[in-house]
């Protein structure tokens, strides 16, 4: 029945409408009731109860609470300092995790060529299945699958970036009111998502095993081994009935650490002994430098059923053609086909990942040679080791060498360095006296560290350190007791 107004004339005792004809059966019974219509006239009828309409006064116009609760760390602190680069010295910036920045680490030609044939052959111009050509999935799944943990094309979900992949895996792990566990210090971006969702964040710790080699004279140097491990303790703590899922990242932003082999299945028992799938990060995979290993969650998984993000941004140098994918390592059909559905229907509200790219994946995977893969890494390793080597001498420092992945941490001795209120603050003046500008550790919850990009080529990253000694010897100030123990 149509939900229409009708208009009436009332004459006396009877009903007449003027146009269209009604069956006024429902209202009141079985006839129309004039009670409360006085006198004659016309009247509207409803055969539904009217609503009573509201009209705003003024203009009222508000973001949404998820609008409000997305909040980037690394961008609320970085918009918060005041970064006036000395004008004498050239800005060297050490804090931006684009590899592509400074241009000297360009993306091999095999892969330049896949994306000129894939756009060249017009095949890839519209829009692919959301979750990604079928072509493209198989791809991907014969390139990371493995007797350990074997994937196939229905086990890959395409995504813009490997940001989209995380976003949609804890999306469809999570609800409003649960709550994940996220590495301190960790990749800000976990933290961002989550609470715009409602999801509860909570930090689990990541340790440092500090050892004096001998003979040194200006604090704590750190064995690759020993670093940024998980307190497992500490994390299962955390567990509750409301632990969607625990993410892992490996490597490591921002620390540069690698697990071995045996802290993963550490890792792997927790969550298995409190059925809480994991969430593996592992878009810095094969980034490891030589003498490391890195082998994936999944493939040490006989229980645990793992969602693997990843992307082809870091390791191939590519960070803007924003090609992600998730692969589902589902264990003892854990996840079944509802988180399979999920992610499918979470991936329809955007169209996936660029289809040219997606066109390109196949060759880009099978036709990029290991030489521009080690030359990356060899690279990067240098770098590391000329950063960590500069930084070693710097009194007040504690540079952290790592294991992988594009970034060095280095701790600030703040107690001897009074000019200065934290890290943040540390920071900014360095950017304001020598332009160089490293990113605070706050930024990933761990305060009085900042953290450097290893990318920049050679020489900048020497000038960088050597900048970087300047200010510390500059603003240095032993403590007393340091003092007395000079005078004995």
């Amino acid at each position: 029945m149509e939900n229409k107004s009708y208009l009436v004339k009332m004459n006396g005792n009877g009903v007449h409408t003027k146009k269209p004809t009604v069956n006024a059966i429902g209202l009141n019974g079985t006839g129309v009731n004039g009670n409360g219509v006085n006198g004659n006239g016309f009247h509207h009828l409803s055969l539904f109860p009217a609503k009573a309409k509201s009209r705003r006064q003024r203009w009222d116009v508000k973001p949404s609470e998820m609008a409000n609760n997305t909040l980037n760390p690394i961008r609320a602190i970085v918009d918060g300092m005041k970064l006036t680069p000395n004008p004498e010295k050239p800005m060297i910036a050490l804090s931006i995790g684009d590899p592509t920045v400074f241009g000297n680490l360009p993306t091999d030609e095999a892969v330049l060529q896949a994306m000129k044939v894939a756009i060249d052959s017009q095949k890839y111009n519209g829009y692919a299945p959301s979750v990604g050509y079928l072509k493209s999935r198989q791809a991907v799944a014969n390139f990371y699958s493995c007797p350990e943990a074997p994937i196939a094309a229905e086990d890959v979900i395409l995504t813009s970036g490997c940001s989209q992949a995380i976003e949609l895996a804890i999306s469809v792990l999570c609800n409003p009111g649960d709550n994940i566990l996220v590495p301190c210090p960790g990749f800000s971006l976990y933290k961002t998502l989550a609470v715009s969702m409602g999801i509860k964040v909570k930090l689990y710790n990541l340790l440092l095993v500090g050892i004096t080699y001998p003979g040194s004279s200006t604090g704590n140097r750190f064995l690759p081994e020993k670093l940024w491990e998980i307190d497992l303790q500490q994390m299962e703590s955390l567990i509750d009935e409301k632990t969607s899922c625990v993410i892992v990242t490996n490597p490591s932003n921002p620390c540069g650490s690698v697990f071995s082999k045996e802290h993963i299945q550490k890792i792997l028992k927790v969550a298995s002994r409190h059925c809480v799938p994991i969430l593996a990060d592992e878009i810095y995979s094969d980034m490891v430098f030589p003498g490391c290993d890195c082998p994936s969650m999944a493939s040490l998984s006989s229980d645990v059923p793992i969602l693997s993000c990843g992307g082809l941004a870091k390791r191939w140098l590519v960070p803007g053609w924003r090609m992600g994918w998730i692969l589902i390592h589902d264990r003892n059909e854990i996840f079944g086909s509802q988180i399979r559905q999920g992610l499918v229907k979470l991936s329809q509200r955007i169209l996936g990942a660029c289809t040219i790219v997606q066109g390109a994946l196949e060759s880009i995977l099978n036709n990029t040679p290991q030489s521009f893969y080690n030359n990356t890494i060899s690279f990067l390793k240098s770098n590391s080791e000329i950063c960590f080597n500069e930084l070693s001498i710097v009194p007040g420092l504690n540079p952290v060498m790592p294991s992988g992945a594009m970034y060095l941490m280095v701790g600030i001795e703040m107690n001897h360095f009074p000019d200065f209120e934290n890290d943040v603050d540390f920071t900014e003046r360095l950017v304001t006296e020598q332009s160089v500008f490293c990113l605070p550790a706050s930024a990933f919850e761990y305060p009085n560290y900042f953290r450097i990009v290893v990318t920049v080529p050679e020489e900048m990253m020497v000038e960088a350190c050597g900048r970087i000694g300047e200010f510390c010897q500059r603003h240095y100030r032993p403590r007393s007791s340091d003092s007395n123990d000079l005078d004995q």
